[in-house]
């Protein structure tokens, strides 16, 4: 349940980013050196989203285990002990340990998937 949401949301935001980023024309010189640059930025992105959107849950979760409490009174102590801040507590450590991995996930997908023409 830790890893599921945060690669939900990388999928989610990786298949939106396919849909925006203009598409590498097939005749170009460098065709294979864009495709692989627009998979980075696709993974990047997603990793990165993954990270940030989820980091809430992973306080939550966190928080539970440290007060022994279940979610409502968890997140009703932290509404009221610290409002609106838990929601980006932890922020920079959590993006470096959940964005290089999920990144990368993605990357060697996309990478693996046009090489097999998936």
């Amino acid at each position: 349940m830790k890893t599921v949401p945060k690669y939900m949301t990388a999928v989610v935001v990786k298949d939106k980013m396919e849909e925006w980023l203009d598409p590498v024309p097939e005749n170009a010189d460098n065709a294979r050196s864009l495709l692989v640059q627009r998979s980075a930025i696709k993974a990047v992105t997603a990793g990165l989203a993954g990270a940030v959107l989820t980091n809430p849950l992973d306080v939550v979760r966190n928080e539970c285990f440290k007060r022994e409490q279940s979610l409502g009174p968890t997140l009703r102590g932290l509404v009221e002990e610290e409002g609106a801040r838990f929601l980006w507590r932890g922020m920079g450590k959590n993006v470096v340990a959940v964005t290089i991995p999920v990144a990368a996930t993605i990357f060697l997908a996309d990478i693996i998937s046009r090489a097999r023409g998936l």
